[in-house]
């Protein structure tokens, strides 16, 4: 007789004991039409095979569009404003300072992973960026041996206490590759197959970055290469018996004038005009280390008003040309499922086709190669949400988002 528990309850919600190995895969930046445009071209034809026979739906992610946000929304199955994390960048009001959202400690809740480990299960998780690693293995117990947690871009540092495995660069028999590059993705699929033949896991989760997507558009030869490396893994970990969940952390969109140049609000700029310099302060939680995806620009951003005039200034910021939302704090976070403290009197969010920024002096965009492509709005919000196997019990009403996934793969899935 199993001692394994029949379901797992976390985070107000219950999944069932997997029968089989399950993956979900968060494609970095992924909008429907880069999966839909391969298909139509051929090149993934795996992915053609089994959306057939299994589940091709379509899902809204957390606003922000962000990474952190939504990764961390599909790994505990909730909104931001239960895990907490709203961005991949904050103003954290009570220390006074401008800090990356990425310590396990801004996490308010556990992961899935957490609480299938705590049952017994074996978990394995490769992301691309050292960034999100640590929040996604939080609090996973690697002297257990049930646990591997790893990034490719740090993949030749792992050690037995910290990540579950050592040296997993070595391991994989890969170099490190570069943080810009398609390999870093290709790095965590082949480690996901090794992974499937050697460690076995019960859940696996494999998130990739989006560098190709900030560049190249759906159908264009660079994109349909790296998707058709990503069918060729997707197929080989079906193969091995797989339930393959599938979604992204947002979609990606162009963000640039018809000359190819950035088109941008700096709502720095703006708000220092109408309130005069130090009465404000804009924070873009897009802001990472990797300016060379989008140099800081993206569709969503929150700011600090002052409480005198501070509906006013909010409606003429909803005035402005180019912003399609402009909601006080309470009613923004009610919208987005934000935590407050966590986020500006204002949130804004701008049109399909532009960004917004803070000063004009304070991006520099000279790494940006190609026209902007980014994300961050209610315009990148439909994504995916995709499985090799038919799924069942799921309503036509029903309003799906990326975080559902677990629950597709491990409630649904026949």
């Amino acid at each position: 007789m199993s001692d394994k528990p029949a379901s797992v309850s976390v985070n107000g919600r219950d999944y069932k004991w997997p029968s089989r190995p399950v993956c979900v895969v968060c494609i970095d930046g992924s909008e429907p039409a880069y999966i839909e445009k391969a298909i139509e071209m051929g090149v993934m034809p795996y992915m053609k095979e089994a959306l057939a026979k299994g589940a091709d739906l379509r899902a809204d992610c957390v606003i922000p569009s962000f990474t952190n946000p939504n990764n961390m929304s599909i790994v505990t199955g909730q909104p931001p404003k239960v895990h907490g994390i709203c961005g991949n960048y904050f103003y954290d009001m009570e220390n006074d300072t401008e800090v990356m959202m990425n310590e396990p400690r801004f996490l308010r809740v556990p992961t899935i992973f957490k609480a299938f480990q705590d049952e017994g299960a074996k978990i394995a998780v490769v992301t691309a960026k050292d960034k999100l690693r640590r929040m996604l293995g939080n609090e996973l117990d690697f002297s257990k041996g049930t646990a591997i947690s790893f990034s490719s871009e740090k993949s030749n540092e792992t050690n037995m206490a910290e990540h579950g495995i050592e040296n997993a660069s070595e391991w994989l028999g890969r170099e490190v590759p570069s943080v810009y590059s398609a390999e870093l993705s290709e790095f965590i699929f082949a480690a996901g197959v090794k992974l499937a033949d050697e460690f076995k896991p019960d859940l696996m989760y494999l998130s990739t970055t989006d560098y190709i997507q900030h560049k190249h558009a759906p159908g264009t030869p660079v994109a349909n290469e790296f998707y058709a490396m990503l069918d060729k893994y997707m197929a080989q970990l079906d193969e091995r018996g797989f339930v393959i969940g599938m979604t992204a952390d947002h979609g990606m969109k162009p963000k640039h004038t018809g000359k190819g140049e950035p088109d941008v609000i700096f709502l720095q700029d703006v708000l220092d005009e109408w309130l005069g310099k130090g009465k404000s302060r804009v924070i873009l939680p897009i802001t990472d280390p990797y300016v060379v995806h989008h140099g800081a620009l993206g569709s969503f951003a929150t700011a600090y008003l002052p409480e005198e005039g501070r509906e006013e200034i909010i409606a003429k910021l909803a005035a402005m040309d180019g912003m399609m939302v402009a909601l006080n704090r309470e009613e923004g976070c009610a919208k987005f499922e934000l935590p407050e403290d966590r986020t500006g009197d204002v949130i804004l969010v701008s049109d399909t086709n532009k960004v917004l920024g803070t000063s004009a002096d304070r991006h520099d965009l000279s790494a940006l190669k190609e026209p902007l492509r980014s994300h961050g709005g209610i315009s990148e919000q439909q994504v995916p949400l995709l499985c090799n196997k038919a799924v069942e019990g799921i309503t036509a009403d029903r309003r799906l988002r990326n975080f559902d996934v677990f629950d597709v793969a491990l409630n649904h899935a026949s």
